[in-house]
């Protein structure tokens, strides 16, 4: 068949599938198109997952009603960042077998970076935004210098696994090839694309970008356990002999990139899915909550947990539901192999967005309001699915101040300030004298770089390389 019939069949394969969803639209303008737009189009038309979106599409796009919460919700069993007496010993053996495991090269790090930096003034991936108020750290290198300390202080290899999204794959691999992988070996860095889905209007109709390109959207961080099968990083995972994999997003720079005394714990326990939290800084903090549903942990999100339910206090009037879900995880690569090779489907949640659409008219619709919906799956989802799944607390100050917004909470101002303060509290933990001013808040700008110190104990045998900190300084310490 010529290259022209095998459009032209295409064409009407496409165009019978549309038609019987009454999604012709799409296909409004094809006698406009060249060849190169007529390819480009049916390429993203025979691409949708068809068998996953058709039930979704009545399901969450036509039926905006809040999902249903379960009722016999109750507190996880937490356990602390610092261990009760009866504790100390199981966390200090933790902390032995947490080593253990990274340093026999059974720890692999998975970053969730699909994201775009444009809130944030940066055109390219989030991952590329200089996040630290000295030494002109982007996220990318502040994790790829942990990852690079914690082998050196474990002689070990800790391959470093990247999903990225479509939008911004190509970027993120020439942001890592311009800086020479950050000291990394290439090999050890391994990126791979999440999926997508059309984004859709509220009738259910799909939308488009251009009159040849589907509007399409990343099919959310919970798409990263089919995307680790489909791109091979699974298997490369299992090649390599790594059994646990250390997840986290890509705007938090206070991350623990890899924990021992997280994965200790998890591994005691026989968890195959672990979760860090953190008390919540208010009733309705924007956070998932993580919870107890049939002896199951489980996440609900902020915007699906009842109000009565998230004021709700104990009898010693704390809050009832204070586990805050930080997006910091421990898989087991067994637990992800055998939910995949069950066929698990991840259930999707609707998110009402603003997408420009090209209009009936064949211009572009720039909507100031959320026009559209998009369908997400969340990774936390498959917490009910896993073995004595862990749930592990830390302190907000130590490990958590993401940069989401370009002002305000969890913002790149708050992040600096948050990156600035627990340098200061290691130093002075190390006996180094850290001037402050009349609120008690550093009158310096200090960032300890991961290169020199991963954490306070780090620090503390560096002390004698720390210089003599002067109001005013701004000193990156790597």
């Amino acid at each position: 068949m010529n290259e022209s019939g095998g459009i032209e069949s295409r064409y009407q394969t496409s165009k019978a599938l549309l038609q019987r969803r009454g999604q012709g639209h799409v296909l409004r303008w094809w006698d406009e198109l060249d060849q190169a737009k007529r390819e480009a189009l049916l390429a993203d038309i025979e691409a949708v997952p068809w068998e996953v979106l058709d039930p979704l599409i009545p399901a969450l796009v036509l039926n905006p009603k809040a999902r249903a919460v379960p009722h016999d919700l109750a507190p996880p069993k937490v356990y602390p960042h610092v261990p009760e007496p009866s504790q100390v010993d199981f966390y200090t053996d933790s902390i032995a077998t947490g080593r253990e495991i990274i340093r026999a090269g059974k720890v692999a790090a998975l970053t969730v970076a699909g994201g775009q930096g444009s809130r944030l003034g940066v055109d390219g991936p989030k991952g590329a935004v200089v996040v630290t108020p000295v030494g002109e750290r982007t996220l990318f290198q502040l994790f790829a210098e942990a990852l690079a300390a914690t082998c050196q202080r474990y002689d070990t290899v800790i391959p470093w696994y990247i999903m990225t999204s479509p939008a911004n794959h190509g970027q993120t691999l020439d942001f890592f090839r311009a800086h020479d992988y950050f000291g990394l070996p290439e090999a050890d860095v391994i990126m791979f694309t999440q999926g997508v889905l059309p984004a859709m209007d509220h009738d259910g109709r799909l939308l488009l970008q251009e009159k040849h390109r589907l509007a399409l959207a990343p099919d959310g961080h919970g798409g990263t356990l089919k995307a680790l099968v489909a791109g091979g990083a699974l298997r490369d995972m299992q090649t390599r002999g790594v059994e646990v994999i250390s997840y986290f997003q890509v705007d938090n720079p206070l991350v623990t990139a890899v924990d021992p005394l997280f994965i200790g714990l998890h591994a005691k326990t026989g968890s195959e899915m672990s979760t860090k939290v953190t008390p919540k800084a208010d009733d309705v903090e924007r956070v998932g909550n993580v919870c107890l549903c049939d002896g199951r942990v489980t996440i609900i999100e902020y915007s699906d947990l009842p109000d009565e339910l998230a004021h709700a206090r104990t009898a010693e009037g704390h809050r009832k539901f204070n586990a805050g879900n930080l997006a910091i995880h421990l898989l087991d690569v067994a637990f992800v192999d055998r939910v995949i090779a069950q066929s698990l489907q991840m259930p999707f949640r609707r998110a009402d967005k603003v997408v420009p659409y090209v209009g009936a008219d064949g211009s572009v619709v720039k909507p100031t309001s959320p026009n559209a919906v998009k369908l997400e799956a969340f990774v936390f989802d498959v917490l009910p699915l896993a073995q004595n799944a862990l749930v592990f607390e830390v302190d907000r100050a130590e490990e958590f101040s993401p940069v989401k917004n370009a002002t305000g909470v969890d913002s790149l101002e708050t992040s600096q300030r948050d990156q600035v303060r627990r340098a200061c509290r290691w130093l002075e933990s190390a006996g180094v004298e850290v001037p402050r001013d009349g609120n008690g808040e550093p009158a310096v700008t200090v960032v300890i770089g991961p290169s020199f110190a991963l954490d306070a104990e780090g620090v503390r045998t560096r002390v004698a390389e720390v210089p003599r900190l002067k109001p005013g300084d701004a000193i990156y310490l790597a």
